[in-house]
């Protein structure tokens, strides 16, 4: 599966940004859908999951209550909506899927996409 990340951009803290993830090649049926993110000078990291057969969600510490993971069924489609950004939110976002089992470590997942910039200036 090809997957094609979108809806990066600039804002101020305190912002929102939605980021798109759509898949390619075949539905995301039977996969796990995740945002992972990379900062400067930092390894990538966690941020939010969804089971696309499932619904179920599960999303890091660090953006709970201002980060939401959702799927669209009729738009074959993931989104990441951020709101209340703040600076150290700032990195590339890239969306991934595997199949299940999976973790909050990236080599679980098989696919990602080319990721997006998301930059939250104070």
């Amino acid at each position: 599966v090809q997957l094609q990340a979108s809806g990066g951009g600039s804002v101020q803290a305190g912002g929102s940004l939605r980021l798109s993830c759509a898949a390619s090649g075949r539905t995301f049926s039977n996969y796990v859908v995740a945002w992972f993110r990379r900062a400067p000078g930092k390894e990538r990291e966690f941020v939010a999951r969804i089971g696309w057969n499932s619904g179920r969600t599960g999303i890091s510490d660090s953006v709970k209550g201002r980060f939401t993971i959702f799927r669209d069924r009729a738009e074959s489609a993931v989104y990441l909506q951020m709101n209340s950004l703040k600076p150290e939110d700032t990195a590339v976002y890239y969306c991934t899927a595997g199949t299940a089992p999976v973790t909050t470590a990236p080599s679980t997942y098989a696919y990602w996409g080319q990721g997006t910039l998301v930059t939250v200036s104070s």
